[in-house]
């Protein structure tokens, strides 16, 4: 299978795509706020983990080529440097 060239603006959107059409709704529930869900934008597979990495390595174990994504369940950013990480689970 030949990978298909995407920006990062590009990846973020379809993970951000995946995560609100699909996703979300599975995921998004009080014990899992603050975990982080690791996705295959190519395939939708997608793990659950408090840091992303046991998720990442499991991913990475199905789908060697996968491109992943990383956010933060129920809030604005994955992670920030001297910035504002938002709550925005309801």
């Amino acid at each position: 299978m030949q990978a298909i060239l995407l920006s990062r603006e590009e990846v973020a959107q379809r993970a951000k795509q995946l995560y609100t059409n699909s996703i979300r709704q599975k995921v998004e529930t009080e014990e899992n706020i603050g975990k982080m869900v690791i996705i295959d934008i190519e395939t939708g597979d997608y793990e659950v983990d408090k840091t992303g990495l046991k998720a990442s390595r499991s991913l990475k174990k199905k789908h060697p080529n996968g491109r992943l994504f990383g956010i933060r369940i129920g809030y604005n950013v994955a992670i920030s440097f001297g910035g504002v990480i938002k709550r925005v689970y309801k």
